[in-house]
């Protein structure tokens, strides 16, 4: 699974025509921790995750404050298009499945 790139002009658009589960991270060209995630992130999601989308912070800043993102690399879940719930989890395979898991299980968090 690939990430698709999502900006200011078609996030909400492209989200809203996902079914099932995405996930968007918020990353940065100079992140290190960042590229390290992304090139494990569809081993680690594969089986839970429909899609996985990339939103760069340095060229869409108002995605970045709508969403309140602090830190990079950050990680939230949408379902049907709909966001679910921010993800905080260790890269480790089975924490990270457990962590989708239980988020997905949680009632929808109201969008930042």
């Amino acid at each position: 699974m690939q990430f698709s790139e999502l900006t200011e002009f078609d996030f909400h658009p492209q989200l809203a025509q996902s079914a099932g589960v995405s996930l968007v991270m918020f990353s940065g060209p100079d992140c290190g921790s960042c590229r390290r995630l992304e090139s494990i992130l569809p081993a680690l999601t594969a089986g839970r995750v429909a899609r996985l989308y990339k939103v760069d912070v340095q060229t869409s800043t108002a995605l970045a404050r709508e969403y309140e993102v602090f830190h990079l690399p950050s990680l939230f879940l949408f379902v049907d298009g709909r966001f679910h719930a921010p993800l905080h989890a260790e890269p480790a395979p089975g924490i990270f499945a457990a962590a989708i898991d239980h988020a997905l299980r949680e009632p929808a968090h109201e969008e930042p």
